[in-house]
């Protein structure tokens, strides 16, 4: 997994090394992701019945029924509608788009939204997650913009203290969990000192039995790899307070709060 470099165009190269690798591999990807990480369906699970929340980045919407007692609108990068006029000719037209697939998750709901152009009102939700897609923004100003733009959307400190006793959380909060660079005990072995913008290989066995049952094609993915304290660091620059972090299986994450207008003053 060679280092990269990012060139000045970051757009329009998360455009084609992560939104467009996407695109070919979502029904695949789909397939190998069902299974809850354990602190995110914690998270989820604990928030109050009848809460109000966001998934951003929701991939195939596995975290939408983890707690039946909740509300969560997901979104991610595009559905496969929207990228037929702009991506390459070899997309497979049958091929189901992550959103597609979240869709499916009934009763929550599921858009096709930017991460960094959010559409949704500010200040108004009780919870947000954002798992393994921050690492996926190619500078460090645009993973900032995305845990802003994700913040941004919940009920600040300040917002929560006009809400009656037993109406749910004082505050809102996000949590967010990117990959970690210090993974010497996984099969990829990075750790401190390594690279850490890197492609990834997804392998795509094909299922076509004119080309065999031995042919594949491999799709690389733009990761930044997060080294211990970034995530925090970004998360601060980005306007948020740190309630608590820590890592897990290759993974930072941290959960996080929009302080109030009294607080971000002092």
């Amino acid at each position: 997994m060679p280092p990269v470099s990012v060139p000045q165009d970051a757009e329009a190269y998360e455009e084609r090394h992560v939104h467009q690798v996407y695109a070919q591999i979502a029904s695949h990807f789909s397939s190998t992701r069902y299974k809850p990480w354990p602190i995110v369906e914690r998270f989820l699970q604990e928030l109050p019945s009848g809460s109000i929340g966001l998934d951003v980045g929701c991939g195939n919407g596995k975290y939408l029924a983890v707690n039946p007692d909740i509300f969560i609108l997901a979104s991610d990068r595009f559905a496969y509608s929207h990228l037929i006029v702009c991506l390459d000719a070899e997309l497979d037209p049958s091929s189901e788009s992550l959103v597609e697939i979240a869709s499916q998750r009934q009763p929550h709901a599921s858009v096709v939204a930017d991460n960094l152009l959010l559409p949704h009102p500010d200040a108004s939700f009780d919870f947000a997650i954002s798992i393994a897609v921050v690492h996926h923004m190619s500078t460090r100003g645009r993973r900032v913009q995305a845990i802003a733009a994700v913040l941004e959307t919940l009920r600040s400190q300040t917002d929560a203290g006009h809400r009656q006793p037993g109406d749910g959380p004082r505050a809102g909060r996000a949590l967010v969990y990117v990959w970690a660079l210090e993974q010497k005990s996984s099969r990829r072995g990075w750790d401190e000192g390594d690279e850490q913008d890197v492609m990834v290989p997804w392998v795509m066995k094909s299922a076509s039995p004119d080309l065999g049952s031995d042919q594949s094609r491999t799709f690389n993915r733009y990761y930044h790899l997060y080294r211990q304290g970034e995530l925090e660091d970004d998360i601060a620059e980005a306007g948020g307070k740190i309630v608590m972090s820590g890592y897990e299986k290759d993974n930072w994450w941290a959960i996080a709060v929009r302080p109030g207008k009294d607080e971000q003053a002092r």
